[in-house]
């Protein structure tokens, strides 16, 4: 086991910083350009499904699996109860928070019908996003200070890095829509970035709850790959192909899961 001076809740809290920043810089990009072809944001949307589609399976399902071999249950019972509840999870916020999916009319909105202003809603649709993706990272550094042997801290950071990488175009895809629309650059930087700000919170409430409540550890870790999947095929895969860009989003998705996975297998 590999030890680490500080509390995994604070590796976290530095992890999903990082992947916050991230998501801010693919935002920044509104300051360089007020076009971004469909063609584009459609590769970089492939692309982070299949960061996220890897990350569930390879830093998240997997090692569930492989710590639940000599529990009081079946072997696959931790990971496939915690994978349907995340998605479950998720489901259920879809159901009631406001959203709007990028590129679609503002009478295509889901959730709670409200008044809020169109902006709104496309940043709660990414915030959706980031939820599940924060949890990941939160619950991975929680695996590694519990001393579990399938956790490294490597794995941990690669997956932060991973997350990281995926988040660039889901900044973009918020902020440059919005410019095009007409709101200035700094509001449209703004509310780009604003999106990832629920990671941190996400990732140390995970840390903690895993750090303290061990046996939770399996189903936490399939929890957020539940709800990273559902997110994928709800709406990341969806979007990127809605304009009829199939190949190209396809093909970057195939990139984004080489890349995770190769990180993961390399560094976890």
């Amino acid at each position: 086991m590999e030890t680490h001076n500080l509390h995994p809740a604070l590796y976290a809290l530095i992890g999903t910083l990082f992947t916050w920043g991230m998501t801010a810089l693919g935002a920044a990009s509104v300051f360089f350009t007020r076009q971004m072809t469909k063609k584009t944001l459609d590769i970089m949307l492939g692309f982070a499904g299949g960061v996220m589609i890897a990350a569930s399976f390879w830093s998240l399902l997997n090692p569930a699996i492989e710590m639940s071999k000599n529990g009081p249950l079946p072997q696959w019972f931790p990971a496939a109860f915690g994978f349907v509840a995340g998605a479950g999870f998720i489901r259920l916020i879809d159901l009631f928070l406001p959203h709007l999916h990028i590129g679609f009319p503002m009478e295509t909105a889901e959730g709670i019908k409200t008044s809020w202003r169109r902006t709104t809603l496309l940043v709660l649709a990414i915030t959706l996003h980031n939820i599940p993706e924060g949890l990941a990272v939160g619950v991975a550094f929680g695996a590694v200070a519990s001393g579990f042997p399938d956790a490294t801290f490597a794995g941990a950071v690669a997956l932060a890095f991973g997350i990281g990488l995926q988040n660039l175009p889901e900044g973009a895809a918020v902020a440059v829509p919005l410019r095009r629309e007409g709101i200035s650059a700094g509001k449209s930087f703004w509310y780009g970035q604003l999106s990832g700000m629920v990671e941190p919170i996400a990732g140390v409430l995970g840390a903690a709850v895993v750090f303290v409540f061990q046996p939770l550890l399996p189903y936490a870790l399939a929890f957020a790959a539940g709800a990273m999947i559902f997110v994928v095929v709800e709406e990341v895969i969806p979007e990127s192909q809605r304009d009829g860009n199939t190949d190209q989003s396809t093909l970057g998705l195939i990139l984004g899961f080489t890349l995770m996975m190769v990180l993961d297998v390399a560094f976890g």
